[in-house]
């Protein structure tokens, strides 16, 4: 027994030691290189760790959207420690957290929080994730149009500590409420004190937000104007929170993370790779696995029907895999041109002619780029023996490079549509993912190249 106890104590004392490291290590650090030091310890020493760390420091590692396990590991410390951190927290990245907890754990800590706290979090959650409304914060600094210059810096000293960031300062009417201006905390520095602070910020309407706008939205918005924040208002223009560029910039990583595993085949994960579940991750790749390989049957079938025509010119079935590939290919690059074309706006829905008339002839010169490497790839084996095409091997390098450019031209034209179709339909247009559109090219091609062959092959190899 007692041979037990000393064990279980030293391992205690080797555990506290290295939580003692960390603690160290973490305070010593810069905030993001924190995270990524804490992220790599599992689960259990990640909330020995923040049941340690001082106050204030957990707030502002929590506060950073990287830290992977972070609804875990506040569910995990007792009650008194994760209401200090969540009522220490901004407001949209509590929110962030709750949204990922289960209910049992999400009424839990709600009744920690503090009335204003808990005021925000409503706001918040009653917004959708990927809107201005989910995106913004509730702390800003809002003061009367009636105040001078003075008597708004002097505010801004007593609760800066208790706002996100102080990018500007939104000017609202003292009766309605209603926004009037924007002042940058750069304009009102260099003010007359003693001015009105309607007067400094007067000479320019404020650029606003709805909070249901899509994120994506307010993401050129902040791209286009260059703005480190825009308000979010209600139909009858009261403020109710601010959009920052941090919160876009997080937004937008998660954005493109999910167009990126949408583009590759598969539903997005929100989850870091070594927090994925094996069933999540078959049930988020196989679907799409499926659905591809119930589509590549056609082409078997395609083939199938070319059948008699593969048995004549079995040297038509060695150009399969190249002919299959370039149509593929084609029609994934116009498909990644024109989802970040649309993405950012540079194309409408309307344009779709344009680019239709744009990638026929685009297509038809890098068909006819591919059929002539392919033709001199031909003669090449043809006259050094490398391989014999048989006497007809004019005719089978005529059949490729001609195919290879209707396959081209109809993977451009194809891949380029597919977006345009997709979000005419209200479906993301990063859904045209690159299997998908070399799925459907790759069908297509067999007939296109089969069906060449027959037009310049029939009478002599058929």
């Amino acid at each position: 027994m007692n041979n037990n106890t000393g064990t279980n104590n030293a391992a205690s004392d080797t555990t506290n030691l290295a939580i003692s490291s960390l603690l160290e290590q973490v305070t010593q650090l810069h905030t993001g290189d924190a995270v990524e030091l804490i992220n790599e310890l599992d689960l259990d020493d990640q909330v020995a760790l923040f049941r340690s760390v001082a106050a204030d420091q957990a707030v502002l590692l929590f506060d950073q959207p990287e830290l992977h396990y972070a609804n875990q590991i506040i569910d995990s410390l007792d009650d008194a420690r994760a209401g200090a951190i969540l009522n220490g927290m901004s407001a949209d990245r509590a929110t962030d957290i709750f949204r990922e907890l289960d209910w049992p754990s999400r009424n839990r800590l709600f009744s920690l929080l503090a009335p204003d706290t808990k005021a925000a979090l409503k706001k918040l959650m009653g917004y959708p994730a990927d809107t201005a409304g989910g995106l913004m914060t509730t702390e800003f600094i809002a003061v009367p149009s009636t105040w001078t210059v003075e008597q708004t810096l002097a505010h801004i000293r007593r609760v800066e500590r208790s706002r996100e960031t102080v990018y500007a300062i939104y000017v609202e009417d003292p009766v309605s409420r209603v926004l009037k201006y924007v002042v940058s905390l750069r304009r009102l520095i260099i003010a007359d004190p003693k001015a009105s602070i309607a007067e400094v910020g007067r000479d320019q309407t404020p650029l606003t937000v709805p909070p249901l706008m899509d994120q994506e939205e307010v993401s050129r918005l902040f791209r286009k104007h260059d703005l480190l924040a825009i308000p979010v208002i209600d139909e009858h223009h009261h403020l109710l929170g601010i959009v920052t560029v941090d919160d876009v910039l997080d937004a937008m990583i998660e954005e493109t993370s999910e167009d990126a595993y949408k583009y590759g085949g598969m539903e997005a994960f929100t989850k870091p790779y070594m927090q994925i579940g094996f069933f999540e991750m078959l049930r988020k790749r196989g679907g799409w696995l499926c659905i591809l390989f119930l589509s590549e049957m056609l082409t078997a079938s395609a083939m199938q029907h070319f059948e008699v025509e593969l048995e004549k010119a079995i040297v038509l079935a060695l150009f399969i895999p190249l002919i299959m590939s370039s149509g593929g290919n084609s029609g994934s690059q116009a498909t990644s041109l024109l989802i970040r074309a649309l993405a950012l706006r540079d194309l409408k829905l309307g344009d779709w002619w344009r680019v239709a008339l744009r990638e026929l002839p685009t297509g038809f010169a890098l068909g006819a780029m591919l059929g002539l490497i392919g033709f001199i790839r031909i003669a090449i084996w043809q006259k050094t023996g490398l391989y014999d095409y048989g006497e007809h091997w004019i005719l089978i390098g005529i059949t490729i490079g001609v195919a290879l450019i209707g396959i081209v031209m109809f993977g451009s034209l194809s891949g380029s549509m597919l977006p345009f179709i997709l979000q005419r339909i209200g479906l993301d247009p990063a859904s045209a993912s690159a299997p998908f559109v070399a799925t459907l090219v790759d069908v297509m091609g067999l007939v296109i190249y089969f069906s060449v062959a027959v037009l310049f092959l029939t009478g002599t190899l058929l």
